[in-house]
């Protein structure tokens, strides 16, 4: 989600058509912001991966506290809806092309490998028409990024060794635990996510930043 999915748009679809379309957004951005803080926490406690869908409910009631004049708007109904709208997303407009040239032109293989659940990633491939070689999750591996064991787990399953490897990411959090294991790494621009990020910074630490995955494929190339 984010480096090749418009969660957002999903997201903030799933909300009462009652919500101003600002409020919205905000309140669909700061969710994925208390997400990610609930993900570090877990983390940090060396806490086993959760399903996914408890991490959004329990993050959810965080988020809409934050906005109390709405709050009768969010029946239990809307709720489930909103959680559900994280398994229904479309890619962003050019990722697409991007992951077929990665495969068909430069002969590569493509993985996800993402905090979250085996089920969410299947039907997020679906919804989006994304294909890739393999999905791993967090629930799969059995730990969170950016743990050194999540990345090197998928290394050895997959038996490539760090350094034939391009991590791609709109997280920086994500690229540095990459870095760190010895891959390369692409960072890909999103306005949806790493709002707590100083992209100048973020602009200086990695193989190459990127705006969008169109020139991912000559990026990859190129390192």
């Amino acid at each position: 989600m984010g480096t090749c999915l418009d969660w957002h748009s999903s997201v903030v679809r799933s909300l009462p058509s009652s919500i101003p379309s600002t409020t919205a957004s905000k309140l669909a951005l700061e969710w994925r912001r208390e997400y990610f803080i609930e993900n570090n926490k877990r983390f940090n406690q060396n806490l086993q991966p959760e399903d996914i869908d408890q991490t959004l409910a329990r993050t959810l009631e965080v988020v809409l506290d934050q906005f109390p004049d709405h709050l009768p708007h969010f029946n239990s109904d809307v709720k489930r809806r909103m959680i559900e709208a994280w398994h229904s997303q479309h890619a962003w407009p050019e990722v697409q092309k991007a992951i077929r040239s990665i495969r068909e032109d430069l002969g590569l293989e493509v993985f996800v490998h993402a905090n979250g659940t085996t089920r969410l990633q299947l039907d997020l491939t679906r919804s989006s028409g994304l294909n890739f070689n393999m999905l791993f999750s967090s629930q799969l591996l059995g730990l969170y990024k950016p743990s050194p064991d999540a990345y090197n787990k998928a290394l050895q399953l997959v038996r490539l060794r760090p350094e034939e490897v391009v991590m791609v990411a709109a997280h920086a959090y994500d690229l540095r635990g990459a870095q760190k294991c010895g891959m390369r790494t692409i960072y890909i621009h999103r306005w949806t996510d790493d709002v707590d990020e100083d992209m100048e910074k973020v602009k200086t630490e990695f193989d190459a930043f990127l705006d969008d995955l169109e020139d991912l494929p000559t990026t990859i190339a190129k390192i």
